[in-house]
C-alpha cells in the first residue's frame, strides 16, 4: 500500500496570462500529475462531461455543501458557484497522487489555510500592457469588461505576494521550464 501523500499545487492567474496553455503543457509532460476537478452549478457546455470538466450539481446541493463546510474553497461567479470539495482533495492526495487546482486567488488563500502544506504558484503577466494587449488581442470582450478584467489582475497581483512562487510567462517555454522546476523541487522534498 502506498504510504507516500500526494503533493497539492495551486495555480492562480489573472485571466489572459496564459495559464491554461502552461497547465495544458505541463500535464502532456508529467502524467504524474493530475487536475482537479471542481464543483459547479453551471450548466454544461457542449462536450463537457461530469466528473471529469467539473462535477456540475444542483445549486440546493452545492449550497448545503457550503452549510456544512464540505469546501477546501469556493466561490461565486457569474450566479454560479464553483468550488473544491475537500473530500476529493484528501481522498486523492491520500492514494500518493499529486493534485493541480486552476483556481483564483481567494480561493487559493482559503486552502492554503487549511492546508498549509499547499504549494501556491502565480502565473504573472510580463507587464499590465502585455495583459492588456493579450486581452484585447481575444476580440471576446466589451470595453467594460476588459477594464473590469485588468483592475481584477491588478487585485491579484497584489495579493499574489502571498504565494510560494510566482512565474512571469513572457516566454511560454521559459515559463514552462520554470513551473516544472518549481514542480520538480516539492515532488523531491
Amino acid at each position: 500500500m502506498n504510504t507516500q501523500v500526494g503533493k497539492l499545487f495551486v495555480i492562480s492567474g489573472s485571466s489572459g496570462v496564459g495559464k491554461g496553455t502552461l497547465l495544458k503543457e505541463l500535464l502532456l509532460q508529467h502524467p504524474d500529475l493530475n487536475l482537479s476537478t471542481s464543483a459547479t452549478t453551471r450548466h454544461p457546455r457542449p462536450g463537457e462531461i461530469d466528473g471529469v470538466n467539473y462535477f456540475f450539481v444542483k445549486k440546493e446541493d452545492f449550497l448545503n455543501s457550503v452549510k456544512n463546510e464540505e469546501f477546501l474553497e469556493w466561490t461565486e461567479f457569474n450566479g454560479n458557484y464553483y468550488g473544491t470539495k475537500e473530500a476529493y482533495v484528501k481522498k486523492t492526495l491520500s492514494k500518493g497522487e499529486n493534485l493541480i487546482l486552476e483556481i483564483e486567488t481567494k480561493g487559493a488563500l482559503q486552502i492554503k489555510s487549511k492546508l498549509p502544506d499547499a504549494i501556491l504558484i502565480f502565473i504573472l503577466p510580463p507587464s499590465l500592457e502585455e495583459l492588456e494587449h493579450r486581452l484585447r488581442g481575444r476580440n471576446t470582450e466589451d470595453e467594460e469588461s476588459i477594464q473590469n478584467r485588468l483592475n481584477e489582475a491588478k487585485r491579484e497581483i497584489e495579493c499574489s505576494k502571498n504565494y510560494d512562487y510566482r512565474v512571469v510567462n513572457d516566454d511560454l517555454k521559459k515559463a514552462l521550464k520554470e513551473l516544472e522546476e518549481i514542480i520538480n523541487k516539492n515532488l523531491n522534498k
